[in-house]
C-alpha cells in the first residue's frame, strides 16, 4: 500500500465518513488514486497498518504525507476551488465552525450506533447506547434546521461548499441508521439537493469498485 505516482491516494470504505473526501474530490475535479478497503479495516486490512497506524478510514496519501481527518481532508480538497469559504468571506469562520461540528458534534453520537448496531458481535450490541445516541444526534441536529430556517440554499456563503459536505454526510449517515426522524423539513429539503448532486452521485457509483 504505497504510493505509486504523484496523484494523491484516497484510502476508503463504502459510506464511510470517507465518503465526504470523494465527494469532495468529485465535486473539485481532482485526479486521484481511489483504494477501496473492507469496513472496519482494523478487522480486515492488516496491511493498511503501515500507510495509517490508527486504522481509520479516510487515508489520504500526498507527497508522502498522511491525513486522517475527513473534515480537514476536504479544506485540502477544496482549496482554491469554490467548494472552500476563504478567510476574506463573511462566512470563513462559520464555515470553520462547521467542519469541526460535522465529526465532533453529529458524526460522532452516529459512529456509537454504527459500533452497538452493526460492527459489535450480537452478544455485545447494546440497544439503550443505540437510543441514548440516537437521542443525542437529533439534539445537535438541530443547529442544521436552526441555519436554515430562513429558506437559504446552503449553509454559508451562498453557494454549495465543504461545509455542506461535510454536515450532510453526518445527515445522509443518519438516514441510513434509520435516525431520519431526528432530522428537521429544511434539513431533509436541502439534505435532498445535496444528494441530487452530480458529484455525490459519482461518489457513490465510483465506491461500487
Amino acid at each position: 500500500m504505497t504510493q505509486e505516482n504523484s496523484r494523491p491516494i484516497l484510502y476508503h470504505c463504502p459510506d464511510a465518513r470517507s465518503l465526504r473526501c470523494l465527494w469532495a474530490v468529485e465535486e473539485a475535479g481532482i485526479d486521484i488514486d481511489l483504494r477501496l478497503l473492507k469496513f472496519p479495516p482494523r478487522a480486515f486490512e492488516p496491511d493498511y497498518r503501515a500507510v495509517n497506524p490508527l486504522m481509520t478510514i479516510p487515508g489520504w496519501v500526498e507527497d508522502g504525507r498522511l491525513m486522517t481527518e475527513s473534515a480537514a481532508i476536504c479544506e485540502r480538497i477544496a482549496e482554491g476551488t469554490p467548494l472552500e469559504v476563504r478567510r476574506d468571506e463573511g462566512d470563513y469562520w462559520a464555515s470553520r465552525n462547521w467542519l469541526h461540528r460535522s465529526d465532533a458534534t453529529l458524526t460522532f453520537p452516529l459512529a456509537i450506533m454504527i459500533r452497538y448496531t452493526r460492527v459489535e458481535v450480537p452478544e455485545r450490541r447494546l440497544a439503550q447506547a443505540v437510543e441514548d445516541y440516537r437521542a443525542f444526534f437529533g439534539g445537535r441536529a438541530k443547529s442544521i434546521e436552526a441555519a436554515l430556517a430562513d429558506g437559504r440554499e446552503w449553509l454559508v456563503a451562498g453557494r454549495f461548499t465543504i461545509a455542506d459536505i461535510t454536515i450532510a454526510y453526518a445527515a445522509f449517515l443518519a438516514t441510513t441508521l434509520g435516525a431520519d426522524d431526528m432530522l428537521g423539513d429544511a434539513t431533509k429539503d436541502w439534505l435532498a439537493r445535496c444528494m441530487d448532486r452530480e458529484g455525490f452521485k459519482r461518489a457513490r457509483e465510483r465506491q461500487k469498485g
